[in-house]
């Protein structure tokens, strides 16, 4: 006190003024009124903000339009996604219903799409192959070495993904609850753009097998994936290639059609739900897996599965990439977030995202979902439709619930090879982030390296090690900076 008396001058009077504002204001906010808890709860559960609200003549129209274009994108993402993160294609149908519905609760953006997304996915798989590679699974009672229990050793993938899932949402939770929403600074958009094009690479080249039919092991580089390919060039499925090359055509013209007369379309073409249909039907018709060998989704049961509590004793092994997997997951949807809420005037809350997303994947994880976080294509198509809060999202998932519960055993003859063809066609945005470079050359020079190391980390090293070291040049170029 004699201290702040003669540095700044003050009387004992003013000063006896300044600690009693600090009392008084302390005092505030540690006294729980009625008020404070009543934010306490809106800030918890977003939704009791707007719901009450909801203007249904201006927006009910729209949300309908655009929950219904979203969820028809969301039944063959969700079957191709699970690929994607090495489990059952049912498996991203159960991801596309539970997280969405949760997200309609707590999170604060009225138009983002929550759900599967490749390259979230791309990383789930990677772990789930590296804790049960097909090597653990011999097929017993058979002569013929190489032969693996695919049974055992989906189940087993299953339970690491979903172990995964619980650990990356409680990681998620415990960050948003101490308010870190603000890491996400420290993923600059450079970043973010570089890391995502090297993680399409990843995810085109590991779609090449299914593409052209060839049985070969899951490799975490795309360079060894590659490779294989090509070693195994010569036992190309004929049929599978020309099926997954039609659709990838026809899926490319779709988009460019969308793309070009979005202004007069009401609605964008539906092309993947259509190349999915259609090539369902061509498939049980022609007998494609017994006629000529092309692999197929197979079984999808009917229903819902009973919560089960996650396998706890993976978790040691998991921490590392579960701490990649929250960090990559909450950017991607906080980056997106901010760009609707810049472009309709409201705001979105870092901390409550966070928290959002945590619970997404951790409640969801006991129904034996995989990580999730919001899709740019998605997100697109939701708002675009004219999709004006998260009604459009919950509707989505209500469909995906529908085809959980009714139909969904009618995707059984769908062949691999066309999600195989969806995925890589919806890898074209984020190819397109290559138009970056040439940019950032002209504005900044320190961003434009940032962009560089991010991906060349993530093609060479893998996603994980390769995000760690964007991460550190990202801080090293901000002290750069910051001596300079």
């Amino acid at each position: 006190i004699l201290n702040c008396i003669a540095l700044y001058n003050l009387t004992e009077k003013e000063l006896l003024s300044i600690l009693l504002s600090c009392y008084q204001y302390s005092n505030t906010n540690l006294t729980c009124s009625s008020e404070r808890a009543k934010s306490a709860i809106f800030s918890f559960l977003p939704i009791l903000s707007w719901l009450p609200s909801y203007p249904v003549k201006e927006y009910l129209f729209g949300d309908i339009v655009s929950g219904l274009s979203t969820g028809v994108m969301q039944l063959p993402q969700g079957l191709a996604y699970a690929m994607l993160a090495a489990v059952p294609p049912v498996y991203g149908l159960y991801s596309s219903f539970y997280p969405v519905l949760l997200y309609t609760l707590f999170g604060t953006s009225r138009h983002i799409s929550m759900g599967t997304f490749a390259v979230i996915s791309l990383m789930i798989g990677g772990v789930a192959v590296r804790e049960a590679p097909d090597s653990m699974f011999p097929l017993n009672g058979t002569n013929v070495t190489g032969l693996v229990d695919f049974e055992a050793r989906d189940a087993r993938r299953v339970q690491v993904a979903v172990a995964l899932t619980t650990l990356v949402g409680l990681i998620q939770l415990f960050l948003g609850v101490l308010r870190f929403g603000f890491v996400a600074i420290y993923l600059a958009e450079p970043l973010v753009r570089g890391f995502t094009t090297a993680a399409a690479i990843h995810v085109f080249v590991s779609q090449l097998k299914y593409l052209f039919g060839v049985k070969t092991k899951r490799f975490s580089g795309p360079l060894s994936s590659l490779i294989a390919v090509f070693k195994d060039i010569t036992s190309t499925n004929v049929t599978t290639l020309i099926v997954g090359l039609v659709c990838i055509v026809f899926l490319y013209s779709v988009k460019d059609v969308n793309e070009r007369f979005k202004k007069k379309l009401p609605i964008p073409i539906p092309g993947e739900i259509i190349v999915v249909i259609v090539s369902t039907g061509v498939s049980y018709g022609m007998a494609l897996f017994e006629n000529y060998q092309v692999d197929i989704v197979g079984s999808i049961p009917v229903g819902l599965l009973p919560p089960v509590i996650p396998d706890f004793t993976l978790f040691p092994n998991l921490v590392a990439d579960a701490v990649a997997i929250a960090v990559v997951g909450f950017s991607m949807g906080i980056s997106l977030a901010k760009i609707f809420a810049l472009k309709y005037g409201y705001s979105v809350d870092g901390n409550q995202e966070m928290i959002a997303l945590g619970l997404c994947n951790f409640a969801s994880s006991f129904f034996q979902t995989f990580v999730i976080t919001s899709s740019m294509s998605r997100s697109l198509v939701q708002e675009s439709t004219g999709g004006k809060t998260q009604i459009a999202g919950l509707l989505g998932s209500l469909l995906v619930l529908l085809v959980i519960v009714a139909i969904g055993f009618m995707f059984e003859p769908l062949p691999q090879t066309v999600l195989a063809a969806i995925i890589m066609v919806n890898l074209l945005g984020m190819f397109k982030q290559v138009r970056d470079i040439p940019a950032l050359w002209r504005t900044s020079k320190i961003e434009l390296a940032v962009w560089l190391v991010a991906f060349v980390a993530s093609v060479l090293l893998g996603l994980d090690f390769g995000l760690l070291v964007a991460v550190g040049f990202a801080i090293l170029t901000v002290i750069y900076r910051t001596q300079r």
